[in-house]
């Protein structure tokens, strides 16, 4: 018998669920087939983006939509402080509707596209309206598809460079895995945040193969109980890590479940009426020492509250403060910066999602049962500027 995350896949296939549950598995092979290619392709990305980083006026946008867009909210906070530039998140979904608010005609600015398929309405359009409305404007495209707009468009323009990642990143499932985390893995390496990525790499691989064997039969057993909201809690860049561990959790329970997110000190202003007794809470620990102290005030005010089912934390370090309750741990990555912290954690994300889809019926590869939420965004009209 074949089996993929400990279950049997003639059954995986059957319940619609083999290529999401193939593509969760296979992270860490993509991560390290991923630092291969880019370590391949290193004078190649040297070349183009050495001189534009060497600018202290450059404005850096990281850009995509959905899933996409959260890969941009993850890496700006370490970016900025890494680059020591101007390094901003913005959503293709806002820059298309708002050009104007948002893009600088007389800044020099590099835009940094991710897109899985590359065939996003927006994230095309959005590609052109920046080299429609920017004095100087340089692309880097992050793709997971070769035939993708994206990718065709960028690849061989000048002031553009387009890193295309391994075949299998290009998910077939409908919720972005292995694309998520490969894309995100690319760019840190691309901007030189993983310092060549040998410790790295090889450390969060094995650090979320050890999630998938340890900690995957605890998060089956969790999805399994009936909770109808789940909370996803981090801070600065775990925000937008939980903004998409919630949204795997809306997409392939197809909104069945209500999943929200938030950081640790904001989530007291207001949205922390969502708990009730019927409320599972995960809480994305950093390693960081400062912000630490704030994700562990509120992990135990939690507790304390006693309101909800169940508080969960996902840590690299085992504390007190995390083991008077229920926690899961990440091992390997104890001194790691939380840019590591990253891909494992997300994991944890994807396997309750996986999971939990499952236990209502629901089919992972294509969970919209009204069909009116797709894989690649349909509808979209783009309206000239």
């Amino acid at each position: 018998m074949t089996t993929c995350l400990q279950l049997d896949e003639t059954a995986l296939d059957g319940a619609g669920a083999l290529w999401t549950a193939r593509e969760i598995a296979q992270q860490p092979a993509s991560w390290r087939r991923t630092q291969d290619l880019l370590r391949q392709q290193a004078s190649l990305i040297a070349g183009f983006l050495t001189p534009l980083l060497a600018r202290p006026d450059l404005r850096i946008i990281l850009t995509g939509a959905g899933s996409s867009a959260f890969i941009g909210e993850c890496l700006a906070p370490l970016l900025l402080q890494q680059l020591d530039r101007r390094v901003e998140a913005i959503a293709t979904t806002d820059l298309l509707s708002g050009p104007r608010q948002y893009f600088q005609h007389d800044v020099p600015t590099l835009l940094v596209s991710f897109g899985r398929s590359g065939g996003s309405p927006e994230s095309v359009a959005v590609v052109a309206l920046a080299e429609q409305m920017l004095r100087e404007c340089h692309q880097l495209v992050i793709t997971c598809n070769e035939h993708g707009d994206l990718y065709q468009r960028c690849r061989e323009r000048p002031n553009s460079l387009a890193i295309l990642l391994p075949a299998e990143t290009h998910d077939r499932g409908f919720a972005m895995t292995s694309s998520f985390t490969s894309m995100m893995l690319a760019a840190w390496m691309a901007f030189g945040g993983a310092d060549d990525g040998t410790p790295e790499v090889a450390l969060i691989a094995r650090a979320a193969e050890d999630v998938i064997d340890q900690h995957n039969p605890t998060l089956r057993e969790l999805a399994a109980k009936s909770y109808s909201r789940v909370v996803y809690l981090g801070s600065n860049g775990f925000k937008a890590l939980a903004c998409e561990a919630a949204l795997k959790l809306l997409e392939l329970t197809d909104g069945k479940v209500i999943a929200a997110f938030d950081s640790p000190l904001g989530f007291r202003h207001g949205p922390k009426t969502i708990v009730t007794r019927d409320t599972l809470i995960f809480v994305f620990i950093s390693n960081d020492p400062y912000t630490r102290r704030y994700d562990l005030d509120l992990l135990s005010e939690l507790r304390s509250d006693a309101l909800a089912a169940r508080v969960i934390a996902i840590t690299a370090q085992v504390h007190d403060a995390v083991t008077q309750s229920e926690y899961l741990h990440v091992q390997q990555l104890t001194r790691a910066g939380d840019g590591d912290l990253y891909f494992p954690y997300i994991v944890c994300g994807q396997l309750y999602a996986f999971h939990r889809s499952l236990s209502l019926g629901n089919k992972p590869d294509l969970p919209s049962n009204s069909g009116t939420v797709n894989r690649v965004v349909r509808g979209v009209t783009i309206h000239s500027l």
